[in-house]
This record gives structure tokens, sequence and C-alpha cells, in this order.
């Protein structure tokens, strides 16, 4: 009986037993088809990932020409010097080996290896920029003994001509935090445009990155190229830029503040535009320093506002062109009428004085705009009114943004009654009026809108776009609401201004060229009596204005010269824009001379 039953207890265990291992079987069975079968293919991906590296071959960021082919940026080689952790036997031995070869200190080098910073597509960290070819050279030689370090090469800008073309090129810096989580196409590490055509044209310079993936072994240790997708370099940009006119109004310029713009107004393309005082955009070529930010940040005049196109300031006596165009259009003078001028003159129980004390005597309009008659003016404002002095104003591109392919464009300010009751909650005075018929007052222009429309005056009404690309495509020209004959009109009072004796811009003249100009000189401090501006300390002088373009039968170049706190424009500013005439039309000038 005992047998029996032990019997039937053993089969009862080897029943179980099988049972047991023929689940086993089944669930390895089960994880052997889930990881062979059913994720094979996502195990089959992360084994390679153990051994393959992919890493982005960097593309060369596209040229930047002049309108002449002349290169104003290029790419230039760089070598950084990278450390691989897991090669590393001993760091302290090693961090001394690079600190004598690139004749720093091991702390240095520790500091930058505590920061980990890894470039785009590297696990090793970036220990030293910018290395020499000697330095290279050592670390070449010592790679048997020290495997831990690898030279990288990398592409920086060079701008070749630093200071004189920064404000139209601008510079290239990392990409922020805020950009790469914006959505767009950013990594970390990737350089981008900041200011100047490096920014409006980010996307068409900076090409598209390739990819290497290399074979790795278990330490992460290059084993062989195993696939290498070449990048697509970016796109060359040939500008409007006259380099050499570019140049010679930077020089013009030195130890001044303030700008030039040069453009064509057949169809709106910048030849110069320059702002003074400039920095050097190769300096952030390299890693700047935070002192270094900060010293620019804090420099005098603030070098990086670009003053063609940022900085606004009334446009003194250049405003009277406009009220002349206005005028004329609307009736209320003719080319005939004249006006008495004795120095001064008194509106709405207030006297305002000519710029001139022994005043400018009987006067027309060609006569007022050569002499620059603010009496003659004071007199057209108050019968014209600020609502038609506006109007026209806006007509000829003042208060707007040009739409130039530059970012940070200010659009200025032409005030009129609405203006004045939404933003001071003030009504418009009349006596503003007389103030803003000689550009004065509540009235704010940037040197560009000035040189568009100088150039509206030169085509007779018809509006250019300015522009830097010469590529772009430009809208076709279009006719302001204003009579061509009456901007004729106005252009030969214009050239009267530089080519007739008592013109005020006579030190503009070029012999051989018909230029047509005006000269403007701006108060920075109300004068209640006539002050000389040379005698007042250097940050209350007048600021300096001269607009022009020529030939004025054939227009082919405009030019605006601002210089702050130069003094009158007639002194500071129209010898500067004679300079740029005489340079531009140099063959010219010298066919004329021999003939």
């Amino acid at each position: 009986m005992k047998v029996r039953e032990s019997r039937e207890e053993l089969i009862l265990r080897v029943r179980f037993l099988s049972a047991a291992l023929i689940v086993f079987m089944v669930l390895v069975l089960l994880g052997f088809w889930r990881v062979q079968i059913a994720s094979g293919e996502l195990y089959r991906g992360l084994s390679e990932n153990n051994r393959l590296r992919r890493q982005p071959v960097e593309s060369l960021r596209g040229l930047i020409l002049d309108r002449e082919g002349r290169v104003l940026v290029e790419n230039v080689a760089s070598y950084n010097l990278l450390m691989h952790r897991e090669r590393t036997k001993d760091l302290e031995k090693s961090l001394r080996f690079a600190a004598e070869v690139l004749s720093r200190q091991s702390e240095e080098l520790q500091s930058a290896l505590g920061r980990g910073r890894s470039p785009r597509g590297f696990g090793a960290i970036l220990l030293a920029e910018n290395l020499s070819l000697a330095e290279v050279a050592k670390f070449g030689v010592a790679g048997f003994e020290h495997p831990e370090f690898e030279i990288q090469i990398h592409h920086l800008r060079l701008y070749r001509h630093g200071p004189q073309t920064a404000h139209v090129l601008g510079y290239l810096a990392e990409v922020t935090g805020r950009e790469l989580t914006g959505g767009g196409a950013y990594q970390a590490g990737d350089q981008v445009g900041r200011l100047g055509v490096e920014q409006t044209f980010d996307e068409r310079l900076r090409g598209r990155d390739g990819e290497q993936v290399v074979v790795v072994d278990s330490r992460g240790r290059l084993v062989k190229e195993f696939h290498e997708q070449p990048p697509k370099e970016g796109e060359h940009l040939e500008l409007t830029l006259d380099l050499e006119l570019q140049q010679e109004a930077s020089e013009l310029l030195r130890d001044r503040v303030g700008s030039v713009v040069a453009l064509d107004p057949r169809n709106g393309e910048i030849l110069a535009l320059v702002s003074s005082p400039s920095y050097d955009p190769n300096i952030f070529s390299r890693r700047l320093q935070e002192d270094e930010w900060l010293e620019l940040l804090e420099a005098p005049h603030d070098p990086l506002q670009n003053r063609a196109i940022q900085n606004t300031y009334s446009p003194g006596s250049l405003f009277k062109v406009v009220m002349a165009v206005a005028g004329l259009s609307e009736g209320v003078v003719s080319p005939q009428d004249r006006v008495w001028c004795g120095g001064s003159a008194k509106f709405y129980n207030r006297r305002f004085r000519c710029w001139k004390r022994s005043g400018h005597g009987w006067t027309d309009l060609r006569g007022a705009l050569k002499g620059s008659c603010d009496v003659y003016f004071y007199n057209l404002g108050q019968r014209l009114g600020i609502e038609r002095i506006a109007r026209f104003a806006r007509a000829l591109g003042l208060g707007s943004k040009t739409s130039i392919d530059l970012a940070g464009e200010n659009p200025g300010l032409v005030p009129d009654l609405e203006w004045a009751s939404h933003s001071r909650g003030n009504p418009w005075y009349p006596g503003e009026t007389i103030s803003v018929a000689i550009g004065q007052g509540p009235l704010l222009t940037t040197p560009l809108q000035v040189a568009k429309l100088f150039a509206m005056v030169a085509n007779r009404g018809q509006i250019v776009v300015p522009h830097l690309d010469r590529g772009a495509r430009v809208p076709t020209r279009q006719q302001a609401a204003l009579d061509p004959q009456i901007l004729e009109r106005v252009s030969e009072a214009l050239w009267a201004v530089v080519n007739e004796t008592k013109g005020t811009g006579r030190r503009a003249r070029v012999e051989g060229l018909d230029i047509a100009g005006k000269t403007g000189t701006v108060q920075v401090v109300a004068q209640n009596n006539w002050v000389d501006s040379r005698t007042l300390p250097p940050e209350q002088r007048d600021h300096a204005w001269f607009a022009s373009f020529a030939p004025v039968e054939s227009p082919e170049l405009v030019v605006v010269v601002f210089v702050e706190h130069g003094g009158k424009g007639s002194t500071a500013a129209a010898p500067i824009a004679r300079a740029l005439y005489e340079k531009y039309f140099d063959h010219k000038l010298k066919r004329h001379s021999a003939g």
C-alpha cells in the first residue's frame, strides 16, 4: 500500500515538474519571439547605435561679395582642441601636457573641462579654440602617446574690411536657448547671423550640414568610416555695395559720429551705407569674453547701433524740400511770390528767428531754398497747416519704413493732429507748425529715409525701394501722387543751392558735375538768441545734414551725410558729399578735365 502511494506521489511530482518546464520553455520561446521578431527592428537599431556614431559635417557658409565680385566675407579654417575623457588614462598628466603645449595654466584647462562644453555632434569636450599650426603639429606628433586629444577643424567668418562694412554685414553668434526652443531648424552649437545681411539672409547663407557615420569600439574609439553624406555649401550673396565708395565714406567719417547713405536713384541699389563709430565684427568669430562684450556695450556713442536706419533725427532745413513741394502742389504759393526776411518774424505772439541774423531781404521760393531762409518757410508753414504738411511728408517717404532688407529699421515720425491727441494727450498748437516748417519740433527721420526722399525728387516722383541684395526682385517703380513738373522746379532750386553764389551748399560743388543738394542744421538745444554752435560744449552743438543727387538732368547717385554735433551742414557735411561724388564720378570728371 505504501509502495503504491509512493509511486503515485512520484508521478504527480514528475507531471508538475514537466508542466512547469513546459511553461518555462513557452515563456522563453515567447521572449525570443518578442525580441527577435516582434521588436527585432528596435533592438537591431539599438545594437547599431552602440557601434555607430553619427556626427554632422559642417557646411561652409556662403561668401558675401560686393557689386564687382570683390569678397567682403569669407570662411577661414580654425583648429579646436577636443578631449575624450574615456580615452584618458591619467587626467592630470594629460592636462599638464596640454597646458605646456598651449602655454596656459592647467587650472584654466581644468575649468574648461569642468564646464563640459561639447561641440555639436561630438562626444568630446572642447578644451581650447583657435590653435596655431605649431600647436596643432605638436598634438599630432603626440597622438600615439595621448590618444585622448583630437583636433577639430572649424570654419570662422573673416570680415575682410572689419569696421568699414560692419553695419551692413553684421556678424555671427551661437544660437541661444530661446532660439533652440522656438521651433526653428537650429541645433545646439549652430552659428546664426546677428545684425546686417548675415541676419537677413541667414537661411540662404547657412547651407545644410552633412553627416558622417563612423564605427567605434566599446570605448568609443574610431574604428572606420561607415557612411558620409556631404554637406551643401550656402549660397553666395552679391550685394549692391560699391566697396571703394563704402571705404571712402568710412574713412571720411573717421573720428566723427554720424552716417552716410549713397544709393542709385534709378533702382534703389545701396552703394554705401556707413555708421560711425563702428566695431570690428571679427571679434565675434572667436568666443567673446563677458568683459569684452560689456566694453562694447558701454563704449561711447553705441558702435553697435546702425545710425543710418535705426537713429532718428530732426531733418532741419532738409524738410524745406517737402515744404516747397507741398506749397507749390497746393497752390498756396507760386514760384514768383516773395516774402520779406529781416532776420526774424512774429507768429502767434512769438518771435521766430532766421538762421541769418541780417535776414535775406525779399525772397522767392528759389532764393529761399538756395539761401535756406527760415522766415520764408515759417510763412509757408502757417499757410499750409500741419495736416497738409504731414500728407506731403508721407507722400515723400517720411514717417514709414523704406523696406530695406535689413532688420531694425526705425519708421521715424511725422506729427499731425491725430498724433498729438493720441500720443501726447494734448492738442496740436499752431506755433508747433512754425517749427515743423523748418524741420524742427516733433518731426523725426532716418538718413535712409532722407535718401529715399531725395531719390524721389531726383526721379520726378518715382518711388524706389532701397536694397542691398543685388539679385532681389525689386517692385516696379511706381509714380507717387506728385506733379513731376513741380519736382523739376524744386530740383532746379536745389541745383542753385550748390552751384550759385550765396548757395548754402557751395562747398559740395564739383567742377564738371551738376549736383543738386540741400544743407541742414539742427539745433540740439533750444536757443533764444543767435549763437555760434562752435562756442557750445560738443554735446550741445548743432547736427549737420547734407542731402543731394547728381547729375541733375539724369541722376545716377544720391548722397546723404549726417554728422552728429558737427555744426553747420554747409561746413561739416557738404565737403564729405563732395568727396564721395569725386570718388564715384572720378573717370567722368577726368574726361571732362581733359576735354
